[in-house]
């Protein structure tokens, strides 16, 4: 039977399919039907970012000028529109190459104005020449207002070229012959295109209503908290639910307090979650959950935002917007998912402690073998919740996008990086049941430590994070 695009698996769905080999037929059909249908169904999910592209150079015979005739110009050209067009494919980018180099100031200002005109999501620059108007061309790129990319190859620029636009906002600089960084920055294009065209379902309040939140541009749904309970009270335990549910709990080294009904109620909340993003055409969910399900028996969606997590659809805690954000450019960017956390100070061991309910498995990246876990309470001592280990030694990075306000009008994107020094347990200890202690690099203050509900993530990323926020005008704050 052929698939539709919409419905065709994934590479991603296929790995998880495969992790379920070792369980029984069963639990391994289960898990492999849950996989198949759970994705983004929003405007982002069937949005193709485009880039306009163009090298520049002068025409004719380089001579004594850099980079000089011992470089060979027209190789490097067939070798990077090759990479480019690699990347384009990988990506999922649309990226209109122009078939000439811009060879004359007159030919890429005419260039510049096509270019906008036709809005692009961003503008890739590839230089393959230091002198005349290649990096004037540059440098108008980048004060269109588009977020641009410029690649400079080796040979191709001293820092009086660069030095203008380093710390410039909207444009990037890969000063190399390592093209995987201009892959990255293609990369960032794509991020932010996509984090402007998703859809965010919000599960809060009482009334139905779509806006955007700004700058980004991100899409927001808010549906009415009560139609996540009603959902909840008309779907039965089926079948399917409670072979996931053995899933989940042949997978786990351990239940802790939570028992298999409880693993089951939250499959049903995982259940009632899918149903909503794909009826409401979500991207991404995020839910007022203790405002909502607080005081109710409705199992609270820990389990539902972990397994989305883990099948790379952004899922944020509380309805926290700000988190919602930094979960979908953290999938978008580095294809792994995040922690969102309540961050706690360590004073003696100097840590910075992230506590939460809901922590992914697949924390090395969506198509890596989970981490080991096991199944406890929340910290409410209620529902189940997959508590993953988190490597000790691991690289992190720590983000969190905060959106403007009237006081401070531009967003700010805090970032930190470190390791893992400890998996806390919770009990002994209180607060929330996933507790990971994260050395700073720099060993900087953690009492007042900027932002809440951070996320953590495996990698350090603190750089890339910073290029980014550079890149779309957002106010890097970097601790």
């Amino acid at each position: 039977m052929l698939l539709s695009p919409a419905c065709a698996p994934t590479r991603r769905t296929f790995v998880i399919s495969l992790g379920a080999a070792a369980l029984s037929p069963a639990a391994a059909a289960a898990q492999a039907a849950a996989a198949g249908r759970i994705k983004p169904c929003g405007p982002a999910s069937r949005y193709t970012p485009a880039v306009k592209a163009a090298f520049v150079r002068r025409k004719g015979e380089y001579g004594i000028r850099w980079p000089g005739q011992i470089w060979d110009g027209e190789a490097a050209r067939a070798r990077i529109e090759k990479q480019t067009m690699a990347a384009a494919k990988s990506l999922g980018l649309h990226i209109d190459l122009r078939p000439e180099p811009l060879y004359s100031a007159e030919e890429a200002g005419q260039w510049l104005e096509q270019a906008a005109a036709a809005k692009p999501d961003g503008l890739f620059v590839i230089l393959l020449d230091r002198q005349e108007h290649a990096w004037p061309t540059a440098a108008k790129a980048a004060g269109l207002g588009i977020p641009t990319v410029v690649h400079s190859p080796i040979g191709t620029s001293f820092t009086t070229n660069t030095d203008g636009l380093a710390r410039r906002e909207g444009v990037f600089i890969s000063s190399t012959d390592d093209f995987r960084q201009s892959v990255y920055g293609l990369k960032m294009l794509k991020a932010g295109a996509k984090l402007r065209e998703m859809r965010f379902i919000v599960l809060r309040g009482d009334e139905r209503r779509d806006v955007e939140l700004e700058p980004f541009g991100t899409k927001l749904r808010y549906v009415p908290a009560r139609e996540f309970l009603a959902e909840y009270d008309r779907t039965p335990v089926s079948v399917d639910v409670r072979r996931l549910a053995q899933t989940l709990i042949k997978g786990a080294t351990r239940l802790a307090g939570a028992t298999e009904q409880d693993v089951v109620n939250g499959v049903k909340s995982y259940t009632v979650a899918r149903r909503i993003l794909d009826r409401e055409e979500g991207d991404g969910i995020t839910m007022d959950c203790l405002g909502a399900l607080g005081k109710s028996k409705v199992s609270l969606p820990c389990i539902s935002w972990a397994t989305m997590l883990d099948h790379g659809v952004p899922a944020a805690c509380e309805a926290d917007l700000g988190a919602a954000v930094t979960h979908a450019l953290v999938q978008f960017l580095f294809d792994k998912p995040g922690f969102q956390q309540d961050p706690v100070a360590e004073t003696a061991k100097g840590c910075l402690i992230g506590a939460h309910c809901t922590c992914p498995t697949r924390l090395a990246g969506f198509d890596r073998p989970p981490e080991p876990y096991y199944l406890s309470h929340h910290h409410g001592k209620r529902d189940a919740v997959p508590v993953p280990q988190w490597k000790l030694g691991q690289r992190v990075t720590v983000a969190d996008v905060i959106p403007p306000t009237k006081a401070r009008p531009k967003p700010q994107l805090i970032v930190s990086a470190g390791k893992v020094v400890e998996n806390i347990a919770v009990p002994p200890a209180g607060g929330c049941v996933v507790s990971v202690a994260v050395k700073l690099d720099g060993d900087p203050e953690l009492l007042d430590y900027p932002g809440f509900h951070q996320v953590f993530f495996y990698g350090d990323h603190k750089k890339d994070l910073a290029a980014y926020a550079r890149l779309f005008r957002i106010e890097p704050v970097l601790v």
